[in-house]
Parts: structure tokens; sequence; C-alpha cells
């Protein structure tokens, strides 16, 4: 098994780095790849020093798999040329998503969609699968109809620059130009991810939308999204409302949760205990709390659901359906 890794320098990168050694992931070489200024840095890997090579480089070697955590157009350019010499992609940025001839993947969801035949394979936006991991199981019971969500994104969505920005701010009290944002994100939330479209919705918006219903395949499910940057650095948190066509049961939603793979009920309100970013930061689960019931509206309920968009929103998922393939013997 030959295995590497494009854009191993970044953020999500480094998280792939160290999970393939916490999970003992199967592999006899490893190949390190980023942008031409990183070229011979070093990483550490199970103690043992590798040396960044360019992506041309990784492609001369043939790997059996690559993870591509390196942005857009890196992916458009390189990872058809991958595919085409026998390596299996799997893409963490937006390039595939929504290519219908491609499969967008939550592997507790849809991994049984995958075949031999599957060369690109995309993962989906980190603040979509924290949302349809505990979406998909409870539509299988209710049926789901619409959906209205806010997201709470921490600054390592956007990358290693927002979080410099937000540490330079908070030692400068704020006063700070060097900025990645168009406002300071120090003592601030911002309603802005991504770009806006012309309907006035911004991209990691409509990747809400769009990725939702293609990883649960339907269409119908009516939804809508606002999506905030907040000064935090451990994950996503989300404000979830969900509207069933079927009368819903708190304790049958709390039942299904919890015997849910990759999903830990935190709800003790009484108590305090409920998902909080600080502590789902370094963990692979989706954290749902705050789970009642929306007298405002029939079959109604509102939850509160967080994750840690580093790992299970983006690197842990990518590896996990790595190791999907691996079990299934199409690598």
């Amino acid at each position: 098994m030959k295995l590497g890794i494009v854009g191993a320098t970044g953020m999500v990168g480094r998280v792939m780095i160290d999970l393939l050694e916490k999970r003992n992931f199967p592999l006899k070489e490893l190949y390190l790849s980023a942008s031409e200024k990183s070229v011979d840095k070093e990483l550490f890997f199970k103690k043992k020093v590798y040396k960044i090579i360019s992506i041309y480089d990784l492609f001369l070697k043939k790997p059996d798999i690559v993870l591509f955590s390196s942005g857009s157009n890196v992916s458009k350019e390189w990872a058809p040329k991958f595919s085409d010499i026998g390596s299996i992609v799997i893409d963490n940025s937006s390039a595939w998503r929504m290519d219908s001839s491609k499969k967008l993947v939550v592997p507790e969801i849809n991994a049984s969609y995958l075949s031999e035949k599957d060369k690109i394979i995309a993962n989906p936006n980190c603040s979509t699968i924290q949302l349809v991991m505990v979406l998909f199981p409870l539509h299988l019971e209710y049926e789901i109809s619409r959906v209205i969500v806010s997201t709470y994104q921490s600054v390592t969505g956007t990358g290693k620059k927002a979080l410099d920005q937000l540490d330079r701010e908070r030692k400068k009290n704020g006063n700070c130009s060097f900025r990645v944002y168009p406002h300071p994100i120090y003592q601030n939330v911002i309603p802005h991810c991504d770009q806006f479209t012309d309907k006035g919705y911004t991209i990691e918006e409509m990747k809400l939308i769009n990725e939702t219903r293609k990883i649960m395949n339907d269409y119908n499910i009516a939804i809508t999204a606002t999506a905030v940057r907040v000064p935090v650095t451990g994950g996503h948190s989300e404000s979830v409302n969900i509207t069933f066509r079927k009368k819903p049961s708190i304790n049958r939603i709390y039942e299904i949760l919890s015997k849910r793979k990759g999903i830990i009920i935190q709800d003790h309100p009484k108590d305090d205990i409920y998902p909080m970013p600080l502590y789902a930061h370094g963990k692979d689960e989706i954290f749902v709390g705050r789970i009642r019931e929306d007298f405002s509206f029939q079959n109604s309920i509102n939850i509160w659901i967080v994750a840690d968009n580093l790992r299970k929103g983006a690197a842990t998922n990518t590896i996990q359906i790595a190791e999907y393939l691996i079990r299934k013997k199409y690598v």
C-alpha cells in the first residue's frame, strides 16, 4: 500500500498524518507532498522523518491512494492525472462534490455506494458532515421535510492564515492590519463564510444545502442555511431546526442517535451538560444535545450539533473512506 498526501503541511494534512499513525493505517510507503515552497521541509510520521516532495514527484511514485487537501484548483488539475494512472483520489476540496459522476461520501451513511470503478471520491464540506451524520438516521425514521441550520464555524475552517489573524488580534486587542476576513474576528462574529452568490447566500451556505441533499439522496428536502464565523479554534457548532413528515418522539430520537456509531449525546442541561467546541476539539465523534420539541411548528424539533471540523469534518472522514476501500479490497 503506497499512500500519498497532497497538502501535507496544511492544517488538515497534518491531522491526516497524525490520524494515520493513531489508527495504525495499513500502509507500506508514505509520500508527503505540498506546494513548491514547502518542498524539502520535514515532517514526522511514526518517529521517522519524511521530506516534502512536489506533486509531480508524488505522481511519479504511482501511489495506490492519494488524499488531497490543497484546494479545488489543484484537485481539478491533478486528481484526473492520478486517476488515469490507477490511483484512487479522495479529495477534500469542493472540486468534485457536486459532480454527478463522483460519489460524495460519509462512510456511516453511503460508503456502500462505492465500487472499484470510483477513482475520484469527494469528501463533503466539514459543516455538512456533522449535519448529515445526525439528519440521516432521523430521516430514515421520520422522513425530513425541512431543515433550518445556522452554523457557528471555527476559524480553522478557513485555514492557518485565519488562525494567525485571530491570534494577532487577540494579542493586540483587535488592533491588527493583517486580515484574511473583511473584518476583525477577535471578539466578533461574522455572518460571512466564503463568497456571496447572486442570491444573497454564501457559497458555504449553498454547500450545506446541496451537499446534504446529495449525500442523503433526497432532493425534496427543503433546506436553508446561515453560516457564521466565530472566534473559536476547536470546532464547528450548528443550531438545527428539523421538520418531519411524521410526528417524532423525543425519546425515540434519543434512542436512534445513541445507537448510531460516531455520535455521542451530551444532553443534561440542568447539570450544564451540552456539546461545546472546547470539548469536541481533537475528537472524532459528533456531539449532540439540546434535543427538544419545537412547540411553534408541527412535527418539528430543535437540536445542537458540535464537531471538530479538522477531524470528522475533514481528515477523519477522508481516512475512513480509505479504510473502507481497503476492507472491500477495492485497492
